[in-house]
Parts: C-alpha cells; sequence; structure tokens
C-alpha cells in the first residue's frame, strides 16, 4: 500500500488555530516560538487570538496556515515516532502548502519557511492593487468547458485558471471585469454557481509576475536540499525531488495553475490508495475523495485526532 502526505492551502485558516496544540503538546510551542522568532512578529498571537481580517491577510494567512501543519507534524514526531519518509512515498501540497509539504521533506528550514511565505504573501498582495483583480470558484462545469469561458471573457482583460481543484470546482483569476465577466458566461453555460472568492489579490494568474520575480530573488538566496520523499508539484502535476527544478517550479506556482485534481490522479495513477492530510480545513481531504472515490482520506488537526492516529 503506497500512501502520500499533503498539505492545505490558503482560506484553511481559522482563529484559534494551533492553540490547542500549544496547550498540549511542547513541539507545538517549539514550532509557533521558531516561526515567531523567524518573522520578528508575534504570529501565534494573531493565530491562537487575532481578528479574522488580520489572519486573513495574505502575509499572515500563509505562515500562520503553514506552521499549524508543521506543529502537528512535529508533534506526530517527537511524541508519537513518526517518521514521515516511513510512513509515506509522496508529499504534496496546495499552493501555500508546497512549501510546508518541502520543510517537512527536508529542503527548507522552518525559519526559512516561514521567512519566504511571509515574503510571498506580500509579495502577492503588492502585486496588484487592491480591488483590481479578483477570483471566482466555478462550480458544476467540466475543466474544458472553463477554458472556453476564460478565453470568452478575455477582450475584457486578463483571466486565467488558477485552480483546477476537483471534478465540477475550477477557480479563474484575473481582472476584476474579466473573472466578472467569466462568472455570467460560467453560469450562461450552466454551472450551478460562480462564487466571487474573497481574496485580495488574483493569485496563480499571470498578473502575479511581480510577485513571481520576488519570489525568484528570495529562493535563489535560500538554502534548499533535495527532499526525503517526491513532490508532486502543483504546476506540472508530476514528481519531483531535485532541489533546483523545484526551485524554478515554486516561481512558476506564483502565476501558474495548482493541477491538484490531475496530482491526485497522479497519485492514484502511482498505486497510492491512502492520503494523509495533515493541518487544518480538512479541504483537501475532501477534494481527494472527490477525485477519487477509490482512495482513502483522512486529516489530522486536533489533538483529538493526533493522539487517534496510528502512523
Amino acid at each position: 500500500m503506497k500512501r502520500a502526505i499533503v498539505f492545505p492551502g490558503q482560506g484553511s485558516q481559522t482563529v484559534g488555530m494551533g492553540r490547542e496544540l500549544a496547550d498540549n503538546f511542547p513541539a507545538a510551542r517549539a514550532v509557533f516560538e521558531e516561526v515567531n522568532d523567524a518573522l520578528k512578529q508575534n504570529l501565534s498571537k494573531i493565530m491562537f487570538e487575532g481578528s479574522e481580517a488580520e489572519l486573513t491577510l495574505t502575509e499572515n494567512a500563509q505562515p500562520a496556515i503553514m506552521a499549524a501543519s508543521f506543529a502537528i507534524l512535529r508533534i506526530l514526531e517527537q511524541e508519537y515516532d513518526f517518521k514521515l519518509a516511513n510512513y509515506a512515498h509522496y508529499i504534496a501540497g496546495h499552493s501555500l502548502g508546497e512549501y510546508t509539504a518541502l520543510a517537512a521533506a527536508g529542503t527548507f528550514s522552518l525559519s526559512d519557511t516561514a521567512k519566504l511565505l511571509k515574503l510571498r504573501g506580500q509579495a502577492m498582495q503588492k502585486a496588484v492593487p487592491v480591488g483590481q483583480g479578483a477570483m471566482a470558484a466555478i462550480l458544476g462545469l467540466d475543466y474544458e468547458v472553463v477554458e472556453q469561458v476564460v478565453e470568452a471573457s478575455g477582450d475584457v482583460g486578463i483571466c486565467a485558471i488558477a485552480n483546477d481543484n476537483s471534478p465540477g470546482q475550477v477557480v479563474v483569476s484575473g481582472t476584476l471585469a474579466a473573472v466578472e465577466k467569466a462568472a455570467e458566461i460560467a453560469k450562461a453555460k450552466g454551472a450551478k454557481r460562480a462564487v466571487m472568492l474573497p481574496v485580495s489579490a488574483p493569485f496563480h494568474s499571470p498578473l502575479m509576475q511581480p510577485a513571481a520575480l520576488a519570489m525568484q530573488a528570495a529562493l535563489e538566496q535560500t538554502t534548499m536540499q533535495h527532499p526525503s520523499l517526491p513532490l508532486i508539484a502543483n504546476v506540472t502535476a508530476n514528481q519531483v525531488q531535485d532541489a533546483g527544478t523545484i526551485r524554478n517550479l515554486l516561481v512558476e506556482q506564483v502565476t501558474g495553475r495548482v493541477r491538484w485534481r490531475e496530482s491526485v490522479q497522479y497519485l492514484a495513477s502511482a498505486e497510492v490508495t491512502s492520503i494523509l492530510e495533515i493541518g487544518f480545513g480538512k479541504v483537501l481531504s475532501g477534494l481527494v475523495k472527490r477525485i477519487d472515490k477509490t482512495m482513502e482520506a483522512t486529516c489530522i488537526s486536533s489533538v483529538e485526532e493526533i493522539r487517534m492516529f496510528e502512523g
């Protein structure tokens, strides 16, 4: 039996996440303290008791989601003798979750991962003035139909597929006018819903090119090791284990499409039958079940789930 471990992306944050972990496990407290020190910011306070608006800020949400997932992993390793490379055959993460996966597999140090994600959040936020970009989730249309929708809305601005999450769930991203037009066209083509997302920037679209350049500069200055397990990369939906190649793919990922549906299909083709999501929100385990109903998918985020886990 082959297994994969996956890590969630933006949108899975919730005020209070990680507090129960810190209250119960010294290993979790150590992770949050290390991230706070790396960022010279009391991020854990924002996570545990901040306002939702403050936590949702991209530059806070990205390192916070990583820190929460990493704390769970560290608890498993230190308290339950869990070894990533013994348990899993592959790792993956959704967007920023790819950085968490790489930290878990030893490509980045924890403090470097926190710094990279803080910068990534800031760079993505700065790339497009607030109000000029948008994202929308198109529900109930096949990917190929959404491709037609994107093409038809391109005459009023930039519109691209940002996330191919699961059958019937595709997210588009770009300039506000183009994304609004895409939502209308999608409804006319029979989409169940076309929902404008409460995000502050048009992630994973060509408009993010300034952020891609910022990440390229930062990644070139960051020490990277080959991961202990193959990564299923967002932009290729294929496995990679070379640090230099991963660096290039992380730059490409800022403007590129998150090919999550294809990534899970790749894992299935590689005989993976079980996926473990480490982190809050249970979003990815839900998507996995929609992509491949034969695949087992579970999520660990609470103290109770950690204690019940048998790795």
